[in-house]
This record gives structure tokens, C-alpha cells and sequence, in this order.
């Protein structure tokens, strides 16, 4: 049958690549997509599940055990209107998603944070991401993956601006980018999300950390 793999914000950017390279991968025999909309595809080992987020348990704690949990929630200020909200699905989400992957025994949890994440961060965002790292490692998950790319390229639903110019720009500053600042390379969401699947293939224990020059090492094995 396979390993269970389960995606979180399986309608983002890296989400949607997790979902359709795990479908692709002969070691996972059921991709089960949290998401808060239908994803236009369809396959004998994909389970989609609208999901509600503040009553998460009964929908995922039967597959749990043993499986492979991907995390790729991530809103923008502007997306969710407010601070709070933002905290809710950057924070709050992933937290009791780790919760729950450790009082249910799951093999990995694997998450998608940011360059610069620091609890002690002045920029909201970062310290955002900063601060759930942190939670996610005081629960002491079996093994805990996390992933800091710097710019994501790829096709997103939503258009941003600011993404699209800095993804024009990296075709020209990409190749200076060298030594120190290789980690600051922008990076395709799909070689994100293959290299977040050969992590868990791997199956390391402990808390891991990969930028730039490791995500994409693993993403070629």
C-alpha cells in the first residue's frame, strides 16, 4: 500500500507541487490534501478534505500514525486582512498540526518556514515564522524537517506584485549570487517540494534545517 503522506495548504504554491509529486512517488499509496478549496485534480491515491482548521482531529488522526506530514500553510498580511489572522494560519495552524502529528506517531513533519526566521525578529513576519519553529521544537517531534527557501518561483493563483518583479530580477541576479549569498537564491516551489518529499524518504531523526544549497541537493538525489 505505501507510506500515508498528508499536505497541508495543499492549494499554495509549494502545496499543490507536494501533492502532485507525492501522487508520482511509488513509496506513498494515499496523499491526503487539506485544503480550503477543491484542487482540479484527480487520482486513485488522493483524498481531498475541506478542511476547517479549528476542528482538525476527526478529519486526519485515523491516517496519522506512520505517515509523512507536509506542512505548507502561509498566508500574506494582505491575504488575511489582520495580525491576528495571519498569526492563525501561520502559527496557530501549524501547531496544532505538530500537536497532533506527535500525540498520533507520525514518522515526519516537514514544514515550509522562510529565510530570516527569528522569534526576536522586529518584522512581524519573520518572527512569526520564528516563533513556530521554536514551538514545533519544544514538542520534540521524533523528526522535524524545516525548510527555509528564500524567493519562490512558480505559478501562484493569486498574483503578487512584488513577487513578480523580484522572479524578473533573479534571471539576472541569480548567477552572482555566490558563497553567502547562495542561500538568497530564488528557488522553484517544485524543487522545494521534491526536496521536502527525498527528506522524508531519508527518514532522519532529530530537527533538521535546510536553505538554498540543501533543498536543492536533496531535490537531484
Amino acid at each position: 500500500m505505501g507510506k500515508t503522506a498528508i499536505v497541508a495548504g495543499a492549494t499554495g504554491l509549494i502545496g499543490i507541487q507536494l501533492v502532485k509529486s507525492l501522487l508520482e512517488n511509488p513509496n506513498y499509496g494515499k496523499v491526503i490534501a487539506l485544503t480550503r478549496s477543491k484542487l482540479p485534480l484527480e487520482h486513485t491515491k488522493l483524498i481531498q478534505v475541506l478542511t476547517n482548521y479549528e476542528d482538525l482531529e476527526p478529519a486526519i488522526q485515523q491516517d496519522l500514525a506512520g505517515s509523512d506530514l507536509f506542512c505548507a500553510l502561509g498566508t500574506t498580511i494582505k491575504k488575511a486582512k489582520s495580525k491576528e489572522q495571519f498569526r492563525k494560519v501561520d502559527f496557530e495552524y501549524p501547531m496544532k498540526l505538530g500537536r497532533l502529528a506527535l500525540a498520533y506517531q507520525a514518522a515526519n513533519f516537514l514544514i515550509v518556514s522562510s529565510m530570516g526566521a527569528d522569534a526576536k525578529s522586529r518584522i512581524f513576519y519573520t518572527q512569526v515564522k520564528g516563533q513556530v519553529e521554536e514551538g514545533l521544537e519544544q514538542l520534540k517531534l521524533p523528526a522535524l524537517h524545516i525548510f527555509h527557501p528564500s524567493l519562490l518561483l512558480g505559478d501562484r493563483q493569486e498574483a503578487r506584485m512584488g513577487e513578480r518583479i523580484g522572479s524578473a530580477l533573479s534571471i539576472v541576479v541569480s548567477p552572482l549570487m555566490v558563497g553567502g549569498l547562495r542561500k538568497y537564491k530564488p528557488i522553484q516551489a517544485e524543487v522545494v517540494a521534491k526536496g521536502m518529499i527525498e527528506a522524508a524518504k531519508l527518514g532522519n531523526k532529530g530537527i533538521h534545517r535546510y536553505e538554498y544549497e540543501q533543498i536543492a541537493e536533496l531535490a537531484n538525489r
